[in-house]
């Protein structure tokens, strides 16, 4: 029994898609088109990504930085060496800087506070800012 389909009639002979000459030309290329339009739009969104993790770590290595040097600044012996203690403990890639509000004066506590410049990899958003965290600890 060759060519016996489902008994609907027609010959029982089955065949393929019927193709017109020229319409598989047609469609060449419309993939490519269609992902070259949606490239920018997924870098984009891969770098907006990128940039939120960067936020979140500069503000990460600045409460490192200020805690660092809190800490440092508030033991006596070591009381002049907070500056240095807080750039160490920041990320050597990112730009910031420690600042100390005051020593351990007559209220027995010390605040220093760091600040880290937000990097940027999205193009034409060049001034995100900085990250700043302060921390206050007792002096010893």
């Amino acid at each position: 029994m060759r060519g016996s389909g489902s008994g609907s009639g027609g010959g029982g002979v089955r065949r393929g898609p019927v193709f017109r000459r020229g319409t598989a030309r047609r469609d060449d290329g419309v993939t490519a088109v269609e992902f070259a339009g949606w490239l920018p739009i997924l870098i984009m969104v891969a770098l907006a990504g990128i940039q939120l993790g960067l936020i979140g770590f500069a503000a990460l290595q600045a409460g490192s930085g200020a805690r660092a040097a809190a800490r440092v600044a508030s033991v006596e012996e070591t009381a002049g060496d907070w500056e240095p203690a807080g750039q160490q403990a920041m990320s050597g890639w990112l730009s910031g800087s420690v600042t100390m509000d005051e020593g351990c004066g007559g209220d027995g506590e010390v605040t220093v506070t760091a600040t880290v410049t937000i990097p940027s990899v999205l193009p034409f958003f060049g001034g995100l800012g900085d990250a700043a965290k302060t921390v206050t600890m007792p002096c010893d």
